[in-house]
């Protein structure tokens, strides 16, 4: 090997072909991360695209619609590598497709939340700012998931997700005293992390939710069943919403609409 010291931004390619099985310059400047491989696999399907799979994510690639999937697996600092890699790429928006748990009585499995803010109980986000920074969703992309599903006639919420790093916590008593005394609307693993991640890094990422579960009632927990049920009813709407919001995304960029970062604004939408 040779004993140049490589640049971060190399470092940051090579890392991402070693843990995604794919080049760096097959990655379109519009990207959907997610949680689950199965998203991965519908996105590509329904486009006739390839899936590749490294030693951690799984992507797929449409030229077409210049958008990239990728699956990044579950937990904030996931959240925050995926973040820290994907920023030295040109991509010009990005938005997570996540899942979260339900915090209020009203709201019904395969509606959507829209996370203006999370709360920061994952730990990572502290690698990027102080704790009392709140972790926001960008606002130019937030606008762009609000406008498509008022367009589409969605069912949705708008509110504050708890995020955390304690996976089980649903029979944890005090975490449920606590996560309840926080007036959160849902809870999920990743929100805020990806938020200060994206912040630092001045990478245009929002977060479009589905309710997947209602956690503090004890019939509505996510089981192997209920996974599976969300997978069938709603996960095609959830992938087709997220390339639409994208899109939508691209033309508020390119018209320099505020919550742009500046190098992103007047970019052509195509």
């Amino acid at each position: 090997m040779s004993a140049k010291e490589i640049e971060e931004d190399q470092f940051a390619r090579d890392t991402l072909e070693r843990y995604a099985g794919s080049p760096a310059r097959a990655f379109q400047p519009n990207l959907l991360i997610t949680n689950f491989p199965q998203y991965v696999h519908c996105y590509a399907a329904s486009r006739k695209v390839q899936v590749y799979e490294g030693a951690m994510f799984s992507v797929a690639h449409c030229e077409k619609e210049q958008v990239s999937i990728l699956d990044f697996k579950i937990g904030s600092p996931a959240a925050a590598l995926v973040v820290d890699l994907c920023s030295f790429l040109p991509i010009r928006a990005a938005l997570l497709l996540g899942m979260c748990g339900g915090l209020r009585r009203r709201y019904k499995i395969g509606e959507y939340l829209v996370p203006v803010a999370s709360i920061r109980g994952e730990g990572t986000s502290d690698f990027y700012f102080p704790k009392e920074l709140p972790a926001l969703g960008n606002f130019l992309m937030q606008k762009a998931v609000t406008e498509v599903l008022e367009e589409k006639k969605a069912l949705y919420h708008i509110g504050i997700t708890f995020t955390t790093n304690l996976r089980f916590w649903e029979f944890n008593d005090s975490f449920v005293e606590r996560l309840k005394a926080t007036k959160a609307q849902a809870i999920e693993l990743e929100c805020a992390t990806l938020f200060m991640a994206s912040y630092r890094r001045k990478f245009t990422l929002g977060a479009l939710l589905l309710i997947s579960d209602l956690p503090l009632n004890r019939q509505d927990i996510k089981t192997k069943q209920s996974s599976q049920f969300v997978y069938d009813h709603f996960m095609r709407d959830h992938i087709e919403t997220g390339v639409a919001v994208l899109k939508k995304a691209r033309f508020m960029q390119a018209s320099s609409i505020k919550g742009a970062y500046h190098r992103n604004k007047g970019q052509s939408p195509q």
